[in-house]
């Protein structure tokens, strides 16, 4: 099928990309580069040197001969949007096209306002494209599994079926979100699922875990088509953080108590993910919500098993939690859908023995130690730094 990967520059966004085109569809990709500005913003980057775009799609081209058309522009801009969506025609559209990062969107009233503007309004003008243009497109939308928060109940796939007062219904999973990005995350969910609802829209909403690891089958065929790898305080995934730190010889950084627990997912199920769910789209008018996490640990338990993976000597660390959110909590999730249409799980273990660390030595002499330290504390984003 034709799909377009919006924020196909991206982390997750380029591989998924190549690994749709590999299986055989015809892909473009859309991006405005901002993800690249960032870095310069905060002064961080990528532990793994990344190629540009145009670079990146003339290997893949040269390497397999399969085809990636490139549009360049800003999803907030709407006639880019529909001129894009016009001129490209996807049977599927995967959005990843999003400031993604919770610690950015918590700097300051400016960062947050530019979070939920670029995420929001974005989603909208592809809703908008879609209900005018092609209402059979369907969209695959990442979102997150921190969407949900720390409930004390089982957190079902996006939907919950209650009784009050003698009747029963089916409705939204209630979100309890922890910061300005994933709150714009709940924005998009209700409205897409408003937009399944009114105009007959097709909608995989996928609630994704922390993705860990760099490499896929695709990015291996040629070092130029490699994905980002961040480790910064900002972008950064906490197992990024610490696999960086057993290498380096640092001691592992846990957050509070390292009660808090997240779910996780490997970055080759994260793209296999993506193909299940567009070569098996949402009817039409189908508001469908997936869990898009394998397994879950808390905080105290990945540094354990970064720990017991690496094969040197590694200590930990409790420092002081820069975010407001529970740390002792019960947290239970469901994911079967994607396991029930094919998926195969990989094992957080496996990926750091065969791939993180061997990638993390190779360019350790990169590493930026001042870029591992929390800088953005939630309680302090209504300082003056939002003037």
């Amino acid at each position: 099928m034709r799909i377009l990967v919006l924020g196909g520059d991206g982390y997750l966004g380029w591989p998924t990309a190549m690994y749709l085109s590999a299986r055989g569809h015809d892909v473009a990709v859309l991006d405005n580069a901002v993800r690249r500005q960032y870095d310069h913003e905060l002064g961080s980057g990528s532990l793994v040197p990344i190629e540009s775009l145009r670079t990146r799609i003339r290997v893949w081209e040269e390497t397999t001969g399969r085809r990636i058309e490139s549009f360049h522009g800003d999803l907030t801009d709407a006639d880019f949007a529909y001129e894009t969506i016009r001129r490209f025609g996807p049977e599927s559209i995967v959005h990843f096209a999003e400031q993604r990062a919770a610690p950015y969107s918590m700097i300051d009233r400016k960062h947050a306002v530019y979070t939920q503007t670029n995420n929001i309004v974005g989603t909208l003008n592809v809703m908008f494209a879609m209900g005018e243009l092609d209402r059979d497109i369907h969209l695959v939308k990442l979102g997150t599994m921190g969407e949900y928060g720390t409930p004390n109940i089982d957190i079902e796939e996006g939907w919950l079926e209650v009784e009050h007062n003698g009747r029963s219904d089916r409705v939204l999973y209630p979100k309890r979100p922890g910061s300005f990005y994933h709150l714009s995350k709940v924005h998009d969910s209700h409205n897409l699922e408003f937009g399944c609802r009114i105009w007959g829209l097709r909608v995989t909403d996928l609630n994704q875990g922390i993705v860990y690891g760099q490499q896929t089958e695709e990015t291996a065929l040629d070092a130029r088509l490699a994905t980002r790898f961040d480790y910064d305080a900002v972008f950064g995934t906490v197992l990024n953080r610490f696999a960086i730190q057993a290498v380096l010889g640092r001691p592992l950084s846990v957050y509070g108590a390292g009660t808090q627990t997240r779910a996780v997912i490997d970055i080759r199920d994260t793209v296999e993910c993506i193909r299940l769910a567009c070569e098996n789209p949402a009817e039409q008018g189908e508001f469908r919500v997936f869990n898009q996490a394998t397994e879950s640990f808390s905080l105290a338990e990945m540094a354990k098993i970064v720990a017991n993976s690496y094969p040197g000597q590694v200590d930990v660390e409790y420092v002081d939690n820069p975010r407001v959110e529970q740390e002792n909590h019960y947290y239970a999730f469901t994911h079967t859908a994607l396991e029930s249409l094919g998926l195969e799980p990989h094992l957080l273990s496996d990926t750091l023995l065969t791939s993180m660390f061997g990638i993390i030595e190779q360019h350790r002499d990169r590493v930026d130690l001042d870029a591992l330290r929390p800088t953005v504390r939630w309680r302090e984003a209504i300082s003056s730094r939002s003037s």
